[in-house]
């Protein structure tokens, strides 16, 4: 069934939940391979299409639910979560703020629509750094008379093996411009350099984009850029949201293994014990804090105006360094919980342990997000 066609979250998710089972087993079984499978089967369901806004034939969900349908895929697989995340939040935010030319986003709402296109921004760069952090891109564009031509490589460009849209960020030759190029997957010139070998999101396939004399139409240019001096971006939340899932999957793991192991020294099993159902405790303690901030800020940022969601900067940053920092929390615990063999290939916890940690370098950073919760107290208290 398609998800466009369901009318509640509720149902979505019970829906989503019935094909990502299988992401589960996949994830156990092919961890470093990138899951094409999960990909055509989000595409079968629709799912690409329900940030799209509805004006332009999608389900315009709102980003409460973007983050809980989110959060039921990290549960499932941490690397398709967060691959998918970027293109729901970037669909949702480019859609809802008329960012782009209607009749740009609408081919690409309708490429969305009827093949499951996916897009993604192609930003970071091995000699910038994060993007966050205001550095000129080393990609260059250049207008030649009649077109522009893109040279430049990016690395951490997730879902390369199967993005159709590559949303690329490149400096304007012979100013300080920076500017959003849309670049379609079949461009001469556009190769993918598979240099993924991260031991966390092994499934994200983020490897290099290169571009060598990409041609790219005067309406490629999509959007001028301000360098450093990003607004409030709540469809960031996806973030948090994919590392919440995560957390969950570890309480699950762990909760089960507790309910059955029962070593000889014992009577019943452990989660019997005052110790395990202390860590049990903890662990439900940070994930149910996790869940009420992430989905009291998503559901603030949908009921909000323009104006007092870009005073949301700062919350944005707390809930994401909360939820990752509890996410990893959680697992360790989990972990304490199963012993020794959450430490085998065969534990998923070894697995979610990995993929925590990958949180602390997606956007914002905790250092940025703890400077801007300094200024907000300073400037309140002026």
């Amino acid at each position: 069934m398609k998800l466009l066609q369901l009318s509640t979250v509720e149902e979505r998710i019970k829906e989503l939940e019935k094909v990502t089972a299988r992401f589960t087993e996949r994830a156990a079984a092919e961890e470093k391979a990138f899951p094409y499978e999960n990909f055509k089967e989000l595409k079968d369901l629709g799912y690409p299409a329900l940030t799209v806004p509805k004006k332009f034939g999608g389900a315009g969900i709102s980003l409460l639910e973007m983050v809980q349908l989110q959060e039921t895929l990290g549960k499932a697989d941490g690397s398709t979560a967060l691959s998918i995340g970027w293109h729901m939040g970037i669909t949702k935010h480019l859609g809802d703020h008329n960012i782009w030319e209607e009749h740009t986003y609408q081919q690409f709402a309708n490429d969305v629509l009827h093949r499951g296109s996916l897009l993604n921004n192609a930003a970071s760069e091995a000699g910038t750094g994060s993007p966050s952090r205001g550095a000129l891109p080393a990609t260059t564009a250049h207008w030649d008379g009649s077109s522009w031509i893109l040279n430049g490589r990016k690395n951490f460009t997730t879902m390369a093996p199967i993005l159709d849209y590559f949303v690329v960020s490149a400096t304007v030759s012979n100013t300080e411009e920076v500017a959003n190029f849309l670049v379609r997957r079949e461009s001469k010139g556009l190769t993918i350099e598979e240099t993924w070998d991260s031991v966390a999101m092994q499934g994200t396939g983020s490897h290099d984009l290169v571009l060598t004399d990409v041609n790219v139409s005067e309406k490629g240019l999509v959007q001028y850029l301000s360098p450093g001096n990003k607004g409030a971006a709540g469809w960031l939340l996806h973030v948090p949201a994919c590392y919440l899932g995560i957390a969950r999957a570890a309480q699950s793991e762990a909760i089960q293994f507790a309910h059955k192991h029962s070593p000889s020294s014992i009577e019943g099993v452990i989660a019997d014990i005052p110790a395990v159902k202390q860590r049990l405790g903890e662990i439900e303690l940070n994930i149910w804090q996790s869940q009420t901030l992430l989905y009291a800020t998503a559901q603030k940022w949908d009921q909000s105006t323009e104006e007092v969601r870009q005073s949301m900067k700062a919350e944005l940053g707390a809930v994401k360094l909360t939820v990752v920092n509890h996410a990893i929390h959680v697992v360790d615990k989990a972990m304490r919980v199963v012993g020794a063999s959450s430490l085998s290939e065969n534990s998923p916890l070894q697995r979610y342990y990995r993929d925590v940690r990958a949180g602390l370098h997606n956007p914002p950073m905790d250092d940025m997000t703890i400077l801007a919760l300094a200024d907000r107290a300073n400037n309140r208290e002026k």
